[in-house]
């Protein structure tokens, strides 16, 4: 029997961050349990790595406000690359709605403390961007501190950090039941490697979370659903220096990456469930969303082999779950974000490492996360979903 002071089980990107502010805390008695045979073969690898303060709602824009800047200093902070690019994210209004939305958003942000948002002219767009289609753009937002990171790499940074300070990774080892010492208070975790004994665990398994709460009794709302993402190969008929550019009118979204461009868009017509295979017909479907919004796509190379699926964990609200479970004391929910996992695990990290050592955070109001929000009927829906 192992024993460790706070159990993650989850070891991505979320996992890893709050490893690394448990242990940066003083909390070194810390073990993270991943089922891979390496980390980040869950949604972590898969992400498009987007970072934005661009939210609609005031907890995630703070969320990002934590983070965007841990990313930009992680190097200097942790010793290891993250690849922050602060190449900005710039949302296309085609209607007087998306601009109204967009400038609403924009006083919440300003008001927020967000300093590097602006709102935009259909003109100015156009003479940015002169190859996008801008006939019916009538404005939009930019930031230029939004931009994206490599998920990987973040997620490697955190772990190794927190691995030279003290804390335990353990690969190839699943989860096989949680039991709870009711009297004690503590937990033993059954793995397929050992058994460990704790009294904190964390859930922080993203799609799968609800599996992992099942084993405690408790039924979250979290469920797998599927995003596609679709690299070209390399193409230089549009500027590389590029910020993430979306289309509101269909949600079509594209970024540079490497000497291509990695091309997303949220097919309405998906289905939630543990979906990772890559559908080739949503190659056409991409394709011409993309061509219609920047013409010179229609010369652009894709190779289908490139191509993959991940998992968003939606929650019905699509904010995270994040803190102690009211049900069962020492048991903490870290999942849920819906898409936003990656550029929110700087201060996932943080706020989880906060609630757990001292009961409280400063960083949010840690009550809007909770698990009691659905049961209380108090969601907060975020509407600036990609």
């Amino acid at each position: 029997m192992h024993t460790a002071d706070i159990v993650l089980i989850g070891g991505g990107i979320v996992g890893s961050s709050i490893a690394y502010h448990l242990v940066a805390a003083g909390c070194k008695n810390v073990l993270v349990i991943e089922r891979e045979t390496s980390q980040g073969k869950g949604s972590t690898g898969k992400s498009m790595g987007g970072v934005r303060a661009q939210f609609s709602t005031p907890v995630n824009i703070q969320m990002s406000l934590y983070s965007i800047p841990f990313y930009a200093s992680f190097e200097e902070w942790l010793g290891y690359p993250c690849d922050y690019r602060a190449q900005g994210y710039l949302f296309c209004a085609t209607s007087e709605k998306h601009l109204a939305y967009l400038r609403a958003n924009y006083e919440k942000q300003v008001a927020m403390g967000l300093k590097h948002v602006r709102l935009v002219t259909g003109d100015e767009i156009r003479g940015m961007f002169p190859l996008l289609r801008g006939d019916d753009i009538v404005g939009g937002s930019f930031c230029s501190t939004d931009g994206f990171v490599d998920p990987y790499s973040a997620m490697i940074g955190f772990m190794t950090w927190a691995g030279d300070h003290g804390a335990t990774l353990w690969k190839n080892a699943g989860v096989t039941g949680i039991k709870r010492n009711v009297e004690g208070g503590s937990f033993e975790v059954a793995t397929t490697r050992d058994t460990v004994s704790t009294r904190t665990v964390v859930d922080c398994a993203g799609p799968w979370a609800a599996q992992i709460a099942r084993m405690v009794g408790i039924d979250l709302p979290v469920e797998p659903l599927r995003r596609m993402l679709v690299p070209t190969e390399p193409f230089d008929q549009f500027p590389h220096t590029a910020p993430m550019i979306i289309d509101m009118s269909t949600g079509f979204h594209f970024r540079p990456e490497s000497r291509g461009f990695l091309l997303a868009w949220n097919d309405p017509k998906e289905t939630p469930g543990y979906k990772t295979d890559f559908d080739a017909g949503f190659i056409e479907k991409i394709l011409t969303r993309a061509a219609d919004r920047v013409p010179v796509f229609e010369n652009v190379e894709v190779n289908p082999k490139r191509a993959w699926a991940g998992l968003y964990e939606m929650t019905p609200d699509h904010h995270p779950i994040l803190g102690e479970s009211p049900e069962v004391p020492g048991f903490f929910f870290a999942n849920g974000f819906s898409g936003h996992g990656v550029m929110h695990s700087p201060a996932t990290g943080k706020i989880l490492s906060d609630l757990i050592l001292s009961g409280k955070t400063e960083l949010i109001d840690a009550t809007l996360l909770n698990f009691s929000r659905f049961a209380e009927g108090r969601m907060i829906h975020e509407t600036a979903v990609l």
